[in-house]
């Protein structure tokens, strides 16, 4: 992919002396939502720590907009335009849902159009409603929105969502979708991970499964919508 955004190409993680990760590669073009799946324990998440150089890889490429990234520290990868909305979402509890916002706000691509309190406002009414709030009185999906919100007053190139649903109720669930397919029409780029695959290939691009941390399939939302063997095989409980 020539103009990929992020390129990921044979990279190997490890805990310790315990390897994750056997030669992940995978790209996103500017402007893709592509999504990242597979059962619990597979790498999904270590992925997510090796993009963001939580857990460097030992091995292998990162490349982000052009720049070699794997041994970066994780703040520079941040600052390069990357935005994690992290598993267990990770609010700041004892800030207000206006100060978790305004702490990570920063437009460092210069966008002509950056996010704003305003503008998260108009995303994510509830939040508006709840400027005020501690992170810790939020519900689930709140924090998740919040969490998102955060991630975007970075004016980030690329949104990372590490379990983007995960223990939401149906309804919070649908408005984060609904979310994830305004920010696409808009074009921001987006890794997910989640494990609705109905609705993935309803909105997303490509996606990459995996499997004991290697990729086993990668293809359109047409090919893995029609794909039922290999749904049931890599995705199947």
């Amino acid at each position: 992919m020539p103009d990929a955004l992020l390129e990921i190409e044979g990279i190997e993680t490890c805990y310790g002396r315990s390897q994750v990760l056997f030669g992940i590669s995978l790209t996103i073009a500017a402007g893709e939502m592509v999504t990242l799946m597979g059962r619990n324990g597979m790498g999904k998440t270590t992925t997510v720590r090796s993009i963001m150089g939580l857990t460097p890889a030992m091995a292998g490429v990162i490349r982000f907009a052009g720049y070699d990234i794997r041994d970066w520290p994780s703040y520079r990868i941040g600052k390069l335009g990357i935005g994690l909305v992290p598993e267990g979402r990770q609010v700041f509890p004892n800030l207000t849902v206006r100060e978790n916002l305004v702490a990570t706000a920063a437009n460092r691509g210069g966008s002509s159009d950056p996010w704003t309190l305003d503008k998260i406002g108009a995303m994510f009414p509830r939040l508006a409603e709840r400027l005020g709030n501690m992170g810790h009185q939020l519900s689930g999906g709140e924090q998740q929105m919040l969490a998102i919100g955060r991630a975007l007053m970075t004016n980030p190139r690329l949104l990372v969502l590490d379990e983007a649903t995960e223990g939401l109720a149906p309804l919070m669930r649908a408005e984060i979708w609904q979310c994830l397919g305004r920010l696409k029409a808009q074009g921001q780029s987006i890794l997910v991970i989640d494990k609705n695959v109905a609705t993935l290939t309803r909105i997303a691009d490509r996606h990459y499964l995996i499997e004991r941390g290697r990729v086993v399939w990668s293809g359109t939302s047409a090919m893995l919508a029609g794909a039922t063997e290999v749904q049931h095989r890599y995705l199947g409980v």
